[in-house]
């Protein structure tokens, strides 16, 4: 494939329809000012890098090579994709891969993870840019810059301009790990008319079950796979993680000492876990959000944070891991991991991470962005699965049954390795795509 290829004769284009949407994209930013600006200033979030977001920044020169531009929205997304990225980099084709990323922390973690790692110094190039917003001026400076031969999608990020540019450049579009759950198709339902077309520009929708193929399928997208979900291959089946001691010296957390770590929590269950701590035993808490770690630990008194750099001592209950990128070294600590924002009004969490640690897991009733995911584990008993008055009494049998904790924690990891799979079959179908167009 040559560097040209993805500058094919451009398909019809309408503009009207184009101008409609950053028409309606425009008067939905200044109807929503006074709500989205303050709460922007207010997390800390409108130190953002605007220019990008609107599309500007360098351009990648080309080169003989074809090129990927794979787009993730935030850290969930990239880390599903890790595997993918590796293994399209290492084929004999070596594509180069541009990462493009939405919020702030994907942002981060991608180039964590893509940006300048010794093993792409082999010529195997891996960028990471920022995804900008649906404008299609922003889009049109984003595909001028990057010139891909295809572009990648992550799970539902398909958007009318996004897609409409690119059919237009003759790149084709996929979305991959496709996911779209019963609450979206609903609101999407709705809308049919408006979104039938953005959804029928997608060339191909690898989904990750048949459940999310149909609904795929229902509003408009024609060729639909089921592949299986990434993100059971996105996590190494390991015992620890670097950095685990150094954590809990620094907090102050005694190794050894019984502890339940609860993962990406909502407002309100810290409450819930604090009621619910057998006697004797530690918690480190980590929410989702960063503008929610002021009100856990108003309600965890003496709680240690982590980014204070507190130290616990003999008597200290509750940790704060009010960090970003730590969640693993914590996982590996626990000797029971509670999902978060699955005993609230949320949707739940992704349980494979701790569970591929070897932790035992325990989560709530609300999993809906996750219940296939949970389904797997329930039925291999590789999770608990329990009601919020159910949790004291559950953390008090695991943490007083270690046979139990490790024989939960065995079931887990059959399920993952019974599940893997997804990233190679989404990568041989992508490298299909290049080498046909080649």
């Amino acid at each position: 494939m040559n560097a040209a290829s993805s500058q094919s004769r451009p398909r019809s284009l309408s503009h009207a329809r184009l101008a409609l949407h950053d028409l309606c994209y425009a008067l939905f930013v200044i109807v929503l000012l006074p709500i989205w600006l303050p709460r922007m200033i207010w997390r800390g979030k409108i130190r953002t890098d605007w220019p990008a977001r609107l599309g500007r920044g360098a351009t990648i020169a080309r080169t003989s090579r074809s090129r990927v531009l794979i787009h993730a929205v935030s850290v969930g997304e990239v880390n599903a994709i890790r595997g993918l990225v590796e293994r399209l980099l290492l084929d004999r084709l070596q594509p180069e891969i541009v990462v493009s990323v939405t919020t702030d922390t994907g942002f981060a973690r991608a180039q964590a993870l893509f940006a300048n790692r010794p093993e792409h110094a082999q010529g195997n190039r891996c960028s990471v840019v920022r995804t900008p917003f649906d404008f299609s001026f922003a889009v049109r400076n984003w595909l001028d810059r990057i010139r891909p031969d295809l572009l990648v999608l992550v799970e539902l990020e398909l958007w009318p301009n996004m897609t409409r540019l690119a059919a237009a450049r003759a790149i084709p579009v996929v979305v991959v790990n496709g996911r779209l759950s019963e609450r979206s198709v609903k609101r999407y339902r709705m809308v049919r008319r408006l979104v039938h077309g953005m959804f029928a520009r997608a060339d191909l929708v690898l989904a990750q079950n048949r459940a999310y193929a149909d609904r795929f399928a229902e509003l408009g997208a024609g060729e639909v796979l089921v592949s299986g979900n990434m993100k059971w291959d996105s996590i190494a089946i390991r015992e620890t993680v670097p950095g685990v001691e150094k954590l809990a010296q620094e907090m102050g957390i005694p190794l050894g000492a019984p502890l339940i770590v609860a993962g990406s929590t909502e407002p309100g269950e810290e409450i819930l876990l604090r009621d619910g701590l057998p006697p004797g035993v530690r918690l480190l808490i980590a929410p989702r959000k960063p503008e929610w770690f002021a009100g856990v630990a108003a309600n965890l008194p003496g709680c240690v944070r982590r980014s204070a750099k507190e130290q616990g001592g003999a008597d200290t209950r509750y940790y704060l891991l009010d960090t970003i990128g730590e969640l693993s070294m914590a996982y590996a600590l626990a000797d029971v991991v509670v999902m978060g924002r699955s005993f609230g009004k949320l949707y739940g969490s992704d349980p494979i991470e701790p569970a591929s640690l070897g932790r035992p897991v325990v989560i709530g009733p609300r999993v809906a962005d996750f219940r296939d995911v949970v389904e797997a584990f329930v039925q291999g008993s590789g999770i608990i699965q329990i009601s919020a008055t159910e949790l004291a009494p559950t953390l008090a049998q695991l943490m007083a049954d270690p046979a139990r904790r490790v024989e939960i924690a065995r079931h887990a990891r059959i399920v993952i390795r019974a599940e893997q799979g997804a990233t190679s079959r989404t990568a041989e179908v992508l490298l299909a795509m290049l080498a046909s167009r080649g």
